[in-house]
């Protein structure tokens, strides 16, 4: 989809990693390996991106590390665009928003950690018809090109779960008002 506006793929690969889920950290040798391009083709387009203030670089040791600037008058936008072109956001408004009694959701997995895979793990937290997930879950398939792999949980559960690290990346994706996920 941004193939047509932005002509790099290490320049979309690393919007991707980055601002699906801001709290990543990359260096230059990990994202040329996970990208499978140059070292210098990844340090053209993040020298191209810290320049702008778009990503923020700092010295770990010896290496230096890159993360999404959240404070960036663009970051919602880039933030919309990359959930857009991944599918996370459809896959909140067809999924999501129709499973009877859903008390949160949650991303996990390659995509929490900022990676497009093309297999979308999420958590539902809730009481959930699992006939209509099944159904809506082929469908959204279908239409953002990815799998979706659902866990139902109760929050109980979740917490557990949580508790004992099994999530290390994990993003909000929904909660109910007022609830506590």
């Amino acid at each position: 989809m941004l193939n047509g506006i932005i002509t790099s793929k290490t320049k979309i690969n690393l919007l991707v990693k980055l601002f699906l889920n801001p709290a990543t950290r990359a260096y230059l040798r990990e994202l040329s390996n996970e990208f499978g391009v140059s070292s210098n083709s990844v340090r053209t387009e993040l020298n191209n991106l810290t320049r702008n203030q778009i990503l923020l670089s700092e010295r770990e040791g010896r290496n230096v590390t890159y993360r999404a600037n959240t404070e960036h008058p663009l970051f919602p936008e880039l933030s919309s665009m990359v959930r857009k072109i991944t599918g996370i956001d459809e896959l909140f408004v067809s999924v999501i928003q129709r499973l009877g009694n859903l008390k949160a959701a949650y991303l996990i997995g390659d995509y929490a950690r900022g990676k497009d895979s093309g297999i979308i793990d999420v958590i539902l937290i809730g009481k959930i018809d699992t006939v209509h997930l099944e159904d809506v879950v082929k469908k959204t398939e279908r239409y953002i090109k990815r799998r979706i792999r659902p866990l139902i949980l109760e929050k109980s559960e979740f917490k557990n779960l949580q508790s004992k690290g099994c999530f290390p990346e994990i993003i909000k994706l929904w909660q109910e008002t007022g609830g506590t996920g």
